[in-house]
């Protein structure tokens, strides 16, 4: 039997593999916050495009993973200031989940994160994600206060690099 691979590299965020990912990961999030899938109207291009400025050199980064070849997840890393990164849009696709996928994702986004120059990470995320906060949790993160506030933003995690 072939052993599946994963490679994940960095991605322009208006490509259309970075694109339908993003637009994916909304809807994934969105629709557990709903307790529903999204029909196609509900889509809000704004909020799916906000902060994506900030996903590129020398403000942060984007990364794009592919499973065999095709697009299966995606995430990125926005520098805070000078020693902190944010992680934001850290997502696998269904039918990729339990692959391994998720803990070399984190791992690329960390090493870009130190690419920037931050020493710590952070990030916010909601409390009903909770198979992302068990990933945070089993890759090192830690609950720590709350750096910003908003909408949707029910706990805080922070690594050091």
């Amino acid at each position: 039997m072939a052993r599946m691979t994963w490679t994940f590299s960095p991605e322009r965020v208006d490509t259309p593999d970075a694109t339908a990912l993003r637009r994916d990961y909304f809807g994934d999030v969105a629709g557990r916050y709903y307790g529903r899938v999204l029909a196609e109207d509900e889509y809000d291009e704004e909020m799916i495009d906000e902060g994506l400025d900030l996903l590129a050199p020398p403000a942060g980064a984007f990364l794009v993973g592919r499973h065999e070849g095709k697009p299966a997840a995606c995430g990125g890393v926005v520098l805070l200031d000078a020693e902190r990164a944010e992680l934001t849009r850290v997502f696998i696709r269904p039918a990729f989940r339990g692959t391994g996928g998720a803990g070399l994702l984190l791992n690329g986004l960390e090493d870009a994160a130190r690419a920037l120059g931050a020493r710590r990470m952070v990030l916010n995320t909601r409390l009903d994600l909770v198979e992302a906060r068990a990933l945070y949790v089993r890759h090192g993160y830690a609950e720590i206060p709350a750096y910003c506030t908003g909408p949707y933003m029910e706990i805080w995690y922070g690594k050091e690099l």
